[in-house]
């Protein structure tokens, strides 16, 4: 029997190219480890029924001597992300049902790699959340207490990876959605550089904030994912090219010469765990006492972050729902009439969250108030980027803890919608700047009994995704020596 919780990708690389086992041997092992623990976890909500003979056509391929990275390898899909013949609904009622008739790119690229896929896993609906736990599939649990939440809105990626239900997995980030999540089930989770990893086959929230990118259990494995993943998409106009990449790509990372800044007035405020606060402060001293260079950075702006998210995003996801009504594809429900229809079906198959962003996404758009809240939150998204990008020029990387507290009871935000949006505090800045950010183990404190995991973040600059990713593997040994 394959011990799964023991693997990364890369040592099942080389298990699969030496023959230890087979991808066959893989999938079996996990499909049992699903069938034992999902249904008290309710990571997966679709365990996909050809999972074997997918794993046999890797066979296939690594029997042909096929030297991808990730030939073999077992991942878990969010609801979000299509595959062609298979359904995916983004955990909402309006789309039950819904079989995608196309392959996201990023999903293409790693089938053609040779990895196969296991599933789809539960999320917030139409990714509006940070604990998973407005999905129409019900609340995901967190592995390590199934008492609480796994994060969000990728909470059924990061449980299925924090669990050992899959080897990897993808999520999408929007506010933080792996990042956050990452933290709370003690996985690796990594947000690219926008345009980084085409968004064609991703049901979209906020298109200008939407990214898709890998969980992994170490750094290393999300950037095998994230390598087979990236490159410009001609379905997807706001990817990069390669030429722009490399013009403005940032000089690669020196261990011996590296300069981490922390904003220490935004890091140490009110609301802050803490316990994350004591653990965050720990691993920069062991930084510290590893050669790299420690400065405080002012960020006067940052703290804006978050009131200019919830501004632009739920503009961008009042216009994004407009195609949902019920009569292409989908959830219909009968009115009186054409309009009432359209009243009917929207109002009976979004939840709670979805409603409530469209209405305040639909209100900052609206005659008078345009000016009033989308324009002054988009002039503040110009001086978050140049306050970041200026900041990079004398620090290599940002770090802040990933969230505030550790993974939270299952119910205790639900009434208070802004307590939920707050944990997206120092997360938000990295989308709104379009910039890579990551989240490593970092890890656990103590609650009724039970050690939840925490993350640290790192931020990079603009097109800096690789530099960061060699930075954030620096910090990963050091935690790990810790």
């Amino acid at each position: 029997m394959i011990d799964v919780s023991a693997l990364t990708i890369a040592s099942a690389r080389k298990a699969l190219d030496s023959k230890v086992f087979s991808a066959t041997d893989l999938a079996k092992a996990y499909l049992e480890r699903i069938e034992d623990k999902n249904p008290e976890l309710n990571a997966y909500v679709e365990v996909y029924d050809d999972v074997l003979e997918q794993a046999k056509k890797s066979d296939m391929l690594l029997q042909k001597g096929v030297s991808s990275s990730l030939a073999g390898i077992p991942i878990a899909l969010k609801d979000n992300l299509l595959l062609k013949g298979k359904r995916a609904s983004s955990s909402s009622k309006i789309l039950e049902n819904y079989n995608a008739t196309y392959t996201a790119t990023a999903v293409d690229r790693l089938k053609e790699s040779g990895a196969f896929f296991l599933g789809r896993t539960n999320m917030d609906e139409f990714a509006m959340g940070s604990s998973t736990e407005t999905s129409i599939f019900g609340v995901t649990k967190n592995p390590y207490d199934v008492t609480r939440v796994p994060g969000g809105s990728s909470g059924g990626s990061s449980a299925a990876l924090g669990a050992d239900l899959c080897l990897a997995s993808l999520g999408s980030d929007t506010g933080g959605s792996i990042r956050q999540p990452a933290a709370f089930c003690g996985v690796v989770g990594f947000k690219p550089t926008y345009g980084a990893i085409s968004r064609s086959g991703l049901m979209a929230m906020a298109s200008s904030l939407d990214q898709i990118g890998p969980f992994g259990k170490t750094v290393q494995d999300t950037r095998m994912l994230f390598n087979v993943m990236r490159g410009q998409d001609d379905l997807d106009m706001t990817s990069i090219s390669q030429s722009i990449w490399e013009s403005n790509a940032p000089f690669s990372f020196n261990k011996n010469d590296l300069t981490i800044g922390v904003p220490w007035s935004f890091v140490e405020r009110d609301g802050i765990d803490p316990d994350v606060l004591s653990h965050f402060k720990n691993t920069i001293k062991e930084l510290e006492s590893n050669g790299v260079k420690i400065i405080t950075i002012d960020l006067p702006l940052m703290p804006l972050s978050l009131a200019a998210y919830y501004i632009i995003q739920p503009a961008e996801t009042s216009s994004n729902m407009g195609r949902y009504d019920g009569i292409k594809y989908g959830f219909h429900k009968d009115g009186k009439n054409g309009i009432d229809d359209y009243f009917q079906t929207r109002g009976e198959g979004f939840g709670k969250e979805v409603r409530r962003r469209i209405l305040l996404g639909t209100y900052v758009l609206s005659s008078g108030y345009y000016d009033s809240y989308y324009g002054k939150a988009t002039a503040v998204r110009e001086a978050i980027k140049k306050e970041l990008s200026d900041t990079f020029k004398t620090v290599n990387a940002i770090a802040m803890p990933t969230t505030p507290s550790p993974a939270f009871k299952i119910g205790s935000k639900g009434k208070d919608p802004l307590a939920m949006y707050l944990e997206d505090i120092f997360t938000v800045s990295a989308n709104i700047a379009g910039i890579p950010a990551i989240s490593i183990p970092a890890g656990k404190v103590e609650r009724e009994g039970v050690e939840l995991p925490i993350g640290f973040q790192l931020l990079g600059p603009q097109f800096g995704d690789d530099r960061l990713l060699d930075i954030a593997e620096h910090v990963e040994t050091v935690v790990a020596i810790k």
